[in-house]
């Protein structure tokens, strides 16, 4: 991009137009040197290629990491650390944007927020919004998972908890950032599995938080005991501004990074936003029913259901009532999912359209329909009542009793392998010639 796009609004803007399509890359985004990079992940072919597999081999090679995690690695000379800034201003230090019209502010996206279990020591990678609240603070949205957990648990002694923000990492760390994995599990280590190495980790300069050696920026600091503040609103995946509440503070120590870094920012509800986390929950859905249903085949967590909530489910269909034993599965697998559709294996389950197609043919309301009231959903759903509202399961699969022919799809032999460049009309043919009519002169 033409160097100067502006930071408010201008860096969002054009990572949109090119959202799916290619990265972005601003130079001296609002004058600032560090330059900003923006949609690295927008494309799940970008995320195949990044782990070196088949779009097809995504989800079993994400789950086979968070399997077979690897050790990381320590070492005294980090990229990261080459520029250590005790003084801390961070809007003259980073060129941090400002994505939607709403927004309160300019915003920390792409940062992965390490924090450490204050008894084992155990880390925990996530990624949260932070808001630039001042020139040392952070106001930072907790929902109720690992860090959270880790924070009240500090917070009942009165201690602050250590955090180091990361900000420009790869591929691979980022995605291993939002494996849906059991407490007390180090994401850094299914980092290192998607590397085929162990991943190499620095100690900050003012923590005992260790964070990948090779980032480009890392932001030190503590989240603050018994301290909130105002932050939001904020443009969120579903489409729609986070409310503004009072929430948690992070105050900033130190500021790192290498000697000429890059800042990534993941546009509130870009395509990089959705695909980051839905492809990691997919894997983990995945795995999950598995377990405990053989005849799952596929998951898809749909764009439509901003990669979060609509979840669609193909099975190898064994016996009646098994598709609403799946569906009860995957609402537990998750207290995001809030609509499940089970289909067949002739339904394409990344097409959205043979979803809707199965729904429409093969699913009855007051047969097939799985409804739960007055459960957890996902505090960003609008919809809901702080995050309590009701689930869905339809079950648009064909009963093992129909007869054949009754769901059988229309199909016409050979059309997949017709040339049609050799039976096209060629280009300017008169038509009546074609058919052996004389032709008017």
């Amino acid at each position: 991009m033409r160097p100067g796009i502006n930071l408010s609004f201008g860096v969002a803007g054009i990572a949109n137009r090119l959202d799916g399509q290619s990265a972005s890359l601003f130079i001296k985004p609002g004058g600032h040197e560090i330059p900003i990079i923006s949609g690295l992940l927008s494309d799940r072919r970008w995320m195949a290629e990044a782990m070196g597999v088949e779009p097809s081999q995504v989800l079993e090679r994400f789950e086979h990491a968070c399997l077979e995690p690897l050790p990381w690695l320590e070492t005294a000379e980090p990229s990261c650390q080459q520029v250590v800034h005790h003084e801390v201003n961070l809007l003259g230090q980073l060129p941090i944007p400002i994505h939607n019209e709403h927004d309160s502010g300019a915003y920390i996206t792409a940062g992965l927020l390490i924090t450490r279990n204050p008894h084992t020591g155990v880390q925990n990678v996530s990624i949260h919004r932070l808001q630039v609240s001042g020139s040392d603070r952070l106001g930072a949205l907790l929902l109720p998972r690992h860090t959270l957990a880790y924070f009240q648990e500090s917070e009942r002694n009165n201690d602050d908890l250590e955090v180091a923000v990361v900000v420009g990492c790869d591929p691979l760390t980022l995605m291993a950032s939002q494996a849906i994995v059991p407490i007390d599990h180090d994401e850094l280590e299914i980092a290192g599995a998607l590397h085929g190495r162990p991943l190499s980790v620095a100690k900050c300069v003012t923590n005992r938080i260790r964070v990948p050696a090779e980032a480009e920026i890392v932001i030190e600091g503590r989240l603050l005991a018994n301290a909130r503040e105002e932050e939001g609103p904020f443009g969120e995946f579903p489409q729609y501004y986070g409310e503004r509440a009072e929430r948690h503070v992070i105050k900033v120590d130190a500021i790192t990074h290498r000697q000429a870094p890059m800042f990534h920012t993941i546009v509130g509800g870009s395509l990089e936003h959705l695909l980051l986390g839905g492809i990691p929950r997919e894997a983990t859905m995945l795995a999950h029913l598995r377990r405990s249903f053989p005849s799952v085949r596929d998951v898809h967590l749909a764009r439509g259901g901003v990669c979060r909530y609509h979840l669609y489910i193909q099975i190898e269909k064994r016996s009646e009532g098994e598709a609403k034993n799946v569906i009860l599965g995957a609402l537990g697998g998750h207290y995001d999912i809030k609509h499940v559709v089970v289909v067949d294996t002739d339904v394409d389950i990344h097409t959205p359209a043979e979803v809707e197609w199965a729904v429409a043919t093969r699913f009855q309301a007051d047969r097939d329909l799985v409804l739960i009231h007055e459960s957890q959903g996902s505090k960003l759903d609008p919809s809901t009542r702080d995050g309590i509202g009701s689930k869905m399961g339809l079950d648009a699969t064909v009963s093992l009793t129909a007869p054949a022919m009754r769901f059988k799809r229309i199909h016409v032999p050979g059309e997949a392998e017709v040339d049609l460049t050799a039976v096209a009309q060629a280009a300017g043919a008169d038509w009546q010639q074609l058919f052996g009519k004389p032709s008017n002169s």
